[in-house]
């Protein structure tokens, strides 16, 4: 990992512990947990957003301004707001899909949830989705969140990673495999 990723992580999981451990004694996870997902989706959704937390031409108030306005908006939780204030204030809004990510997390770890990111050639239905969440859980030993991307250069199959394992089935490494074993033979 490079240094400055890891500073901005490191910057990031101070701020996620914080907000944690505030809405832990305010019995308020399950609020943060809808938060982030809104926080996640302005985030992918708006490039101005992007631009606005990491401009380092934006000062610091219209930055700060700005920020608590989306979040407001988005209708995010009080003490996130409040931290989303003060990282712009601190030139810190670079971290917040770090500090998004290390948040995600916390609460999967606290609800005793892991995530699958699965990547499939067309998109998964509901019923397969569920089917595919309820044996890796079986595999697993935790409840499983499915974290599902399509990517069609798979021609088909699924690619699964849990926390460090992945397994690809995909047609594109069988196509690959033969391809490297057909090398080998001529």
């Amino acid at each position: 990992m490079s240094e400055p990723a890891s500073i901005s992580s490191g910057i990031a999981e101070r701020y996620a512990a914080a907000v944690f451990e505030i809405a832990q004694e305010n019995n308020a996870l399950s609020e943060l947990e809808s938060s982030l997902e809104g926080l996640s989706a302005a985030v992918a959704d708006s490039a101005e957003l992007r631009d606005l937390i990491n401009s380092p031409l934006i000062s610091r108030d219209e930055q700060g301004a700005a920020i608590t306005a989306v979040a407001q908006k988005i209708g995010v939780q009080d003490v996130l707001v409040n931290v989303l204030g003060l990282m712009a204030q601190k030139r810190r809004l670079f971290v917040l899909p770090q500090l998004i990510e290390h948040l995600q997390a916390m609460l999967a770890e606290h609800k005793g949830e892991v995530t699958a990111d699965v990547t499939s050639a067309k998109a998964l239905t509901k019923t397969q989705s569920e089917k595919l969440a309820k044996t890796l859980a079986a595999r697993v030993g935790k409840d499983v969140k499915i974290n599902a991307t399509v990517d069609a250069s798979l021609v088909g199959g699924l690619v699964v990673k849990v926390g460090s394992k992945m397994i690809d089935t995909s047609i594109r490494s069988k196509l690959a495999s033969l391809q490297n074993a057909m090398k080998e033979v001529g």
